[in-house]
């Protein structure tokens, strides 16, 4: 049966608790948060610190949070405790609730698996009275959890429309990713590419199958006749929809540096990278300190490089590394890849030895940030 809003909530099943005392069974009376994560999710990191102050803000309000690490990746469940316990100590010093590791997967399936749950963090309330009060984001938590302490989310039309909605996603997207993980797995780009076209036909609103779709046949098929209008679509969708997560998703597929574009014909490369870069540093403009910039400035600076204009694109990497100081929260593991990254482009862009911080590079031998594929104008 599907796991959703008004079910029994599932048993608890972890073999070892890491933090806080051990937890058999939901008590009556009170509100429970289970929220579900594992260390390599870079959402994750962010997810768990909010929940450490939504613990202490309703712990008199009877609200329980319990972290379940259910998709750890290591060899042994002791291994796994032992990787889990060194990443909470260290990411986690001050946390304020129960944290338990379900190696066997047993509690993934009752809870993830039946209520058609695919990514992580994912976060359950279960109510007073042991049924489920939500399933979503832990974003979300913020915004829901008053209502459900005063009663009046469950019966809430709007709680009924979310959770169907929802589940109704879910029961089109789990059997797409059954199918796609082993294709991507195995590399094996011709499978994949026939899931996501099947995926992209029920969900045309979804960019990050949209983004793989232009990713299969442009870089890993190098199917030009039928990547670039696929490209061309998804660049005027996301300019349509004004959104950033399209337009950044879009950008990277034309210039991020980690691919090899030579093979893109160019002056349409360069036209469309124009017109991206333009609506994405309006969107989110280097002035604004609030807003994260590493997901597309890296591609817009590849741009402007490749353009011939290396003073702009040695500023748009500088705003990526200050921003990653700004409010908005960053995983640890992934500001510092991201700086790492960002640091060694500044080098490489500028000829010379850069630094943000403690983290310092100098400029590759033999590495150029723009001759794989040179604007038009260039090669003349």
């Amino acid at each position: 049966m599907t796991l959703g809003l008004e079910s029994p909530a599932p048993p608890i099943k972890v073999e070892n608790w890491l933090r806080g005392q051990p937890l058999t069974s939901f008590q009556p009376g009170k509100v429970y948060i289970v929220e579900f994560w594992a260390t390599w999710c870079a959402s994750c990191v962010a997810a768990l610190s909010d929940l450490v102050q939504l613990q202490e803000k309703y712990r008199d309000s009877g609200v329980e949070v319990l972290g379940i690490a259910a998709g750890e990746r290591a060899q042994t469940a002791e291994k796994a405790r032992s990787k889990l316990d060194a990443w909470l100590t260290e990411k986690l010093p001050n946390l304020n609730y129960r944290v338990g590791l379900d190696y066997t997967r047993e509690m993934d399936e009752l809870w993830m698996d039946s209520s058609f749950s695919i990514g992580i963090s994912t976060s359950f309330v279960v109510d007073r009275d042991g049924h489920i009060a939500f399933i979503g984001s832990p974003t979300q938590l913020e915004e829901v959890l008053p209502k459900i302490l005063t009663g009046s989310w469950r019966i809430s039309d709007e709680a009924k429309a979310a959770d169907a909605e929802r589940i109704a996603k879910g029961e089109r997207t789990m059997p797409i990713f059954v199918k796609l993980t082993p294709a991507m797995k195995a590399q094996d780009w011709a499978k994949a590419l026939s899931v996501v076209e099947e995926a992209v036909a029920v969900l045309p609103d979804d960019v990050n199958f949209r983004v793989l779709q232009a990713d299969l046949l442009l870089h890993k098929m190098r199917d030009l006749q039928a990547g670039l209008p696929v490209m061309r679509q998804l660049v005027r969708d996301a300019i349509n929809k004004k959104s950033a997560l399209w337009m950044a998703g879009a950008m990277r597929q034309l210039f991020d540096p980690a691919n090899d574009n030579s093979h893109l014909p160019q002056a349409e490369r360069f036209a469309m990278g124009n017109e991206l870069s333009g609506h994405i540093l309006a969107i989110n403009a280097p002035q604004r300190g609030d807003a994260p910039k590493f997901l597309s400035y890296p591609a817009v600076a590849q741009y402007y490089y490749e353009s011939g204009n290396k003073d702009r694109a040695s500023e748009l990497i500088e705003v990526t590394l200050k921003s990653l100081d700004g409010p908005a929260p960053i995983p640890d593991n992934l500001k510092q890849e991201v700086m790492s990254e960002s640091v060694q482009t500044l080098a490489n862009y500028k000829g010379q030895k850069a630094c943000y911080g403690s983290v310092c590079a100098t400029p590759q031998p033999g590495v150029s940030q723009s001759t794989k594929a040179q604007a038009p104008e260039e090669r003349r």
